[in-house]
């Protein structure tokens, strides 16, 4: 019997202040299981994104413990940390950082292609992920040409193209019409399905927080389940 595969992420006793000493969370705790889908909802400046930064390595907890897929981020070396980040996570930035040098094909390539894959294969994929958004015929364009919900659709396809195994995103549908972030909503879960990627997503939509299977509130005690 193969054994099994541990949590996509396991948190625990996680702390973070701000700079001027307000504590945002304490001792929070949270596992997500291989391909389960987490919403985390709560209100503006309860630190949300923050969490979102810290899985995903890009801060550093006062405390605590942050593990993807069986690695410990604390235990790693910068290179590992990178690595790690550019094979297993998918990230959504709500700030999009989408580079304005590259077509919108090559920004969303641009993990298969940190990640050694060629041209002949990166393009072709990021062209069909571009069709899979509602961009198809887009792919030579730039980021200047795009209105902020095309971005947004952009960071997304981004995300998923290298097929992570945990996906982050912050307010995903934030920026998008209600027929687009359905639209999006149904891929980042056929994605998630398809592949066995788990996924956090911090968003204020029930609408997206709908496609989850389960739904936290985060608030000064900590994450919650939210009461139906």
């Amino acid at each position: 019997m193969p054994a099994p595969l541990p949590p996509a992420l396991s948190v625990s006793g996680l702390t973070k202040a701000l700079p001027g000493g307000r504590v945002l969370f304490s001792g929070l705790d949270l596992i997500v299981a291989p391909g389960e889908i987490i919403a985390i909802m709560g209100e503006s400046g309860i630190g949300k994104s923050t969490l979102l930064n810290l899985i995903a390595g890009l801060d550093r907890p006062d405390n605590g413990s942050i593990a993807i897929a069986g690695d410990t981020l604390a235990g790693l070396s910068d290179d590992a940390a990178t690595r790690l980040r550019r094979d297993r996570l998918g990230f959504v930035f709500q700030a999009f950082h989408i580079l304005p040098h590259l077509t919108l094909a090559q920004n969303i390539a641009l993990p298969l292609v940190l990640a050694h894959q060629g041209a002949a294969v990166a393009l072709p994929a990021a062209h069909a992920m571009l069709a899979k958004i509602g961009l198809a015929g887009r792919g030579d364009d730039y980021p200047a040409q795009l209105s902020g919900g095309e971005l947004q659709r952009i960071a997304i396809a981004r995300a998923l193209i290298h097929r992570p195994a945990l996906i982050l995103a912050d307010e995903p549908t934030g920026n998008l019409d209600p027929e687009t972030a359905e639209r999006i909503l149904a891929l980042l879960l056929a994605e998630a399905r398809s592949t066995g990627a788990a996924a956090v997503i911090v968003t204020h939509s029930d609408r997206a927080a709908a496609i989850a299977d389960r739904v936290l509130v985060l608030t000064g005690a900590g994450l919650v389940p939210r009461a139906t």
